[in-house]
This record gives C-alpha cells, structure tokens and sequence, in this order.
C-alpha cells in the first residue's frame, strides 16, 4: 500500500496535537558539561572517526545525502513524497550551509528526537523514527565521522510541501501517533548474534522505512513490520522479509540472505531497483559477521498468516505470454524459469515476480534489469529493457505469464498497469 494524497484536515488533528504538544518542548536531556568536553575531546580520535564511517555506511546516508553528481555528503538531493519534495541537507561541516556549527548534542537530538539545531521538528522523511534506536556511542561515532568530512558550502534547496505539509507544528499530530523515541533496548532471552541483527536491521538499516506498509499519512502501521509495501513515489514493491511459511523470503537460507546483501546476487534472486543501490552503497560493504547477524535476524521474523483464498484464475493472455516469453525470455532465465545460477536470476518461486501488486515484474521488463557491481560481482549480468519493442498488451502478457507459470500463481496485471509504470521515473 503506497502512501495516498488525502485531505489532511487540520482541525481535526489537532485533538491529538494537544495529547502531543508536550513532546515539543520535552525530550531526552542533554549531556552534562563533563560529558560534553568528553565528546569533544573524542571527535578528533582516529579509530573513532573509522568506525563513524563503517556505520554511517551502514545507514547508507550517503544516499540520501549526495545529489546525482553531486559531491558526497553534500546534500542537494530532493527526496520526492505523496505530500511534496524535501531537500536533504548538507551534512558536511561547512559552518554556514552544513553542520559545522552542529555540537554533539544538537547531532543526538536529530537522531534521537528528529528535531534540528534550533528545535524544529524535522520531517520524518529523515529517518529518526528508525535512527532513534541508534546507540548514542555509534552516533557519536558517524558525527566525528561526518565531522571530518572536507566541507563543502552548499545551500539546501526550497522545501517543496504544499499547505498544510510544509506548517511544522502540524509535525506534533503526526509524532504523536507514530514516533516514539527510544534507543535499542538487547533481548536478554536472545543471542547477541540476533542482538546485533536487530539493531542493524530495526536501527541503523533503517529497513522498516520500505518494507513496511504506509497508511494515508505516510505512518508506518506498527503491526506491520517488515510485512512488505510499495515505496512512496519510487513504485517498487519491498518485499516481505520473513523466511517463513508465507514470508516474502520463504524458503531462503541464512547464506541466500547474505550473498545477496554481499554480493548483489544469491541462488533465490538478484537485487533491482531501490534495492540495487543499497547493495551497491551500503551493505556490500559491511564485514561478514554483521550479514550473518542481519539473516539471522530476519530468519527470525515470524510466518506470516496466509491471504484470504483468492479462485486462482490463469489470464486469458497466458498463451500469448507464452509465446512472448519463449521469444525474449527463456535463453536466460529458462524454460523452466529456473534461470542459471550464479548468472541469471530464477523467476520460479521468485518474490519479486510473486509479490502484490506486480509493479517489480512490470517494471524489470520494462525498463530492464541491473544488478549492482560489488566487488564479489564485479561485472554482474543485466537484463535488456523492452519499453521499445513491447507495447502494453505484450508486457502485461508476457508479465501474467512468468506470474502464474511453474509454481508461481499470482495474480496477473492488466495493460492499464503497465501504461502508469511505462512513464514513472526512474528515480
């Protein structure tokens, strides 16, 4: 479920504003001057600043945080919501268009709380509602990370909300019904192996941010964790991260997770879209102890309750897909749809073939496939677009096709569905 442009009447929020007024002026107390002197003294220690690296790369803030082109860290991406674009900003430490006149504190406050230096409530399109589980000596480690950074002057660009998103006060009502601050607290009843995973996955991964469903007001349903949803304005579908009976990831090993994060590539799929760029960025990059923390984590999650039982009905246009597939498909990925190991992606049993809503299949045929290059897959394989050669009668045949062939009976896509993605950015 995508986040969906609703009429947010103000009046009437503003009953749960009052329950959540007081968060404006209470939060988490500061640190003492002692403390203070402490972290100061702290930002300047080597190891301090390499470890601040290894976790801002773990939260993959550099995504966010460089523009296209743009110099890293710098900011000057806009990051399109149902509600507008929000610019976000320079996290270098030029004093005057960054974060160099930022203490610690104000640094912690922003993870911890979501609110900037001079107490705004900061949108939650920064990911504070996940960040705040962020321990405070790992945030203190990315802020000399970040402090060490060479600054670089670059003003944010013009918030692009329409009224009332772009009244911060409005924010209140918001963090009243889905923020709640608080650091990691480790499962006593777990191993610190699950521990760790836990906080990679609920914390600094941020994970939750896209593969949870989102209701009208962008609030991430909390009984909904890590279920799977469509990304707001990206129109990629998250998938489910259990491997249990019905989770999106049914079936997959502890290693089929870990290749994956590693190397772009396991023996159950290859990353895409959204997905492709994190590999690329963040987790490819982290050592192999925290990948297995982070399987063993999300092999954890609990089974999923079985849909409503939905009449399997086979489209009419499946033997037209078939035809279709058999002509610009089968060589790689097999008549089977088993593809080839290690090369090509299997489309058999494959969640982002089977999931909801059928946007990853449109897309991919769409617009191709492009795995990431990581350094345990330097010069991964691509799938070709078909935009040009497909017109949307093909791609929503040739889509129902892979969807309900083999072992794979998901619903099919229509012609219209394919139309709305043919003409989506792709960022």
């Amino acid at each position: 479920m995508t986040w969906r442009r609703h009429g947010w009447w103000v009046p009437a929020l503003l009953v749960v504003a009052v329950l959540g007024w007081w968060y404006l002026g209470h939060g988490q107390p500061v640190a003492s001057p002692a403390q203070r002197a402490a972290d100061a003294a702290a930002l300047r220690d080597p190891a301090l600043i390499a470890r601040g690296e290894y976790l801002a790369t773990a939260g993959d803030c550099a995504a966010c945080h460089t523009a296209r082109d743009g110099q890293r860290y710098a900011g000057g991406r806009s990051l399109g919501t149902p509600f507008g674009d929000v610019p976000a900003p320079n996290i270098t430490p030029d004093p005057d268009t960054g974060i160099g006149q930022w203490s610690f504190d104000d640094f912690w406050r922003a993870l911890h709380e979501g609110k900037g230096r001079r107490g705004e409530l900061l949108y939650p399109v920064f990911s504070y509602t996940s960040f705040t589980k962020v321990s405070r000596d790992d945030a203190l480690a990315i802020f000399a990370y970040l402090k060490s950074l060479p600054p670089v002057q670059r003003p944010d660009t013009a918030l692009g909300l329409e009224f009332p998103y772009n009244v911060r006060s409005s924010l209140v009502a918001w963090r009243a019904l889905y923020f709640k601050p608080g650091e990691y607290r480790p499962d006593p009843t777990k191993s610190e192996q699950w521990n760790r995973g836990a906080y990679l996955v609920q914390g600094l991964g941020h994970c939750n941010e896209c593969h949870s469903t989102r209701d009208s007001l962008g609030g991430i349903e909390q009984d909904r964790h890590l279920t799977g949803g469509q990304i707001p304005q990206l129109d990629w579908y998250a998938p489910d991260l259990s491997t249990q009976a019905g989770g999106g990831l049914d079936g997959w090993r502890a290693q089929d997770i870990v290749d994956l994060l590693k190397t772009g590539q396991s023996a159950k799929g290859t990353a895409f879209g959204p997905m492709a760029d994190v590999v690329r960025l963040s987790t490819q990059h982290l050592r192999d102890a925290d990948l297995q923390a982070v399987a063993v984590y999300l092999q954890s999650l609990p089974p999923r309750a079985p849909a409503a039982a939905v009449p399997f009905v086979q489209a009419a246009s499946h033997a037209q897909g078939g035809k279709l597939y058999a002509q610009h498909c089968a060589d790689c990925h097999g008549k089977d749809g088993r593809g080839v190991a290690g090369t090509y992606p299997p489309l058999d049993g494959n969640t982002s073939v089977t999931e909801p809503t059928g946007i990853n299949a449109i897309r991919s045929v769409l617009l191709g496939g492009f795995a990431p290059a990581t350094a345990g897959n330097p010069q991964p394989y691509s799938m070709p677009p078909f935009a040009q050669q497909l017109n949307d009668e093909d791609v929503a045949a040739v889509v129902g096709y892979i969807r309900q062939s083999w072992s794979n009976q998901a619903a099919a896509v229509q012609p219209a569905d394919v139309g709305t993605y043919r003409n989506t950015p792709v960022d």
